[in-house]
């Protein structure tokens, strides 16, 4: 995932020492303990971002940081707005890359059904918020799927995230929408994949779980897309992800 110094073993070492934490089977029988206390303890919703809440895992941050600096996007699209913490994550990441002029004029695009007010004003308010934009309506009604795709028109290289409905229908037809704006080396990283590792009535009330989540849509999409591959790199290095077979890279 990350670019290192081809005069050093560095990433050799981390791709060495992800390859046995996934073989290593007490690591793996307590992560599945650990990520069904989580979900039901609600942990993900613990964090903000510059003042923002942010409902992500911390380990998941870190690695869309490193995608981020390794792509280098100009237009990052996010399905899922929420309180917002995610959205100007990503619009800090784009003012880093500007700074370090790798990037020019970086944007954020957010897409949800339904923004509360109080999230839309604290979005808006914030200093970043000139980074930011947002359409309001599902993201796979074919309206809002065409001004998805004439806002990323002239954009050098997109990266998308896809953290809204969860369910399988609902993230198959969001992959088939949006997928080709990903541009090669680019990722689209695909939120709440763990939902297929914990057991149903875990989340109560939720109309997705075992079968019927994000992960068995990413599965679906691969079968008929092979312009993507998981990067299983980043599974087996963040141990704790909420995105297991999430991260999309577009080859």
């Amino acid at each position: 995932m990350a670019q290192c110094d081809p005069r050093t073993n560095f990433c050799s070492e981390i791709n060495d020492r992800a390859n046995l934490y996934k073989n290593d089977l007490l690591l793996q029988e307590t992560l599945t303990k650990f990520h069904e206390r989580i979900a039901k303890t609600k942990y993900a919703y613990s964090f903000f971002w510059l003042g923002i809440p942010i409902i992500q895992l911390p380990q998941d941050l870190q690695a869309m940081q490193e995608i981020i600096w390794e792509v280098k996007p100009d237009l990052i699209i996010e399905t899922g707005i929420a309180w917002g913490g995610s959205l100007v994550f990503s619009a800090s990441m784009l003012v880093i890359l500007e700074a370090c002029g790798a990037i020019e004029n970086g944007q954020v695009l957010g897409v949800d059904i339904e923004i509360r007010a109080h999230n839309k004003a604290a979005i808006l308010a914030h200093p970043l918020s000139k980074k930011i934009t947002i359409f309001e309506g599902s993201s796979i009604d074919d309206k809002i799927i065409k001004k998805v795709h004439e806002f990323a028109k002239n954009k050098k290289r997109v990266m998308i995230c896809l953290d809204s409905n969860h369910t399988h229908d609902h993230v198959l037809a969001e992959l088939r929408a949006y997928a080709s704006l990903v541009s090669v080396g680019s990722y689209c990283i695909v939120g709440d994949t763990a939902i297929e590792n914990v057991p149903n009535g875990t989340i109560p009330g939720s109309p997705w779980g075992e079968g019927n989540n994000p992960k068995t849509a990413v599965w679906e999409f691969l079968k008929e897309n092979k312009n993507f591959v998981i990067d299983k790199t980043i599974d087996s290095k963040l141990i704790l992800t909420g995105s297991p077979d999430g991260y999309l890279k577009r080859i």
